[in-house]
């Protein structure tokens, strides 16, 4: 029996790896713009796995990105010529905002 149970073992990790491995070279980053206190595209849809990375192109001012609905704490500020990024791995619309700016407001459309 303990021979059968390694056999299965060594033969599925393999392929667990392998799918792991495939899935992550399909995942996509998508960039949005902070230009003019406004994120460009204010709404993007995107698929589980991939990863957002947004680039401040302002010339002076700090930003963040913070998804403050969903309980998570204001991230870092980031400065010109400077980016934030985060993976989305669940389902579902996320907004978010500007933390010193309120009124720049986006979301994140997640599918599976």
């Amino acid at each position: 029996m303990v021979k059968m149970k390694y056999r299965l073992t060594s033969f599925l990790a393999p392929v667990l790896l392998s799918l792991c491995v495939f899935s992550q070279a399909n995942a996509e980053t998508h960039v949005v713009v902070i230009k003019k206190f406004k994120f460009i595209p204010q709404h993007i849809t995107i698929k589980a796995g991939d990863t957002i990375r947004w680039e401040n192109h302002e010339k002076r001012q700090y930003h963040s990105v913070w998804f403050e609905a969903s309980g998570e704490p204001e991230p870092d500020y980031f400065f010109p010529e400077e980016s934030y990024e985060k993976t989305f791995n669940k389902a579902g619309t996320l907004p978010y905002r500007c933390g010193p700016h309120p009124k720049m407001t986006g979301s994140v459309t997640v599918n599976q």
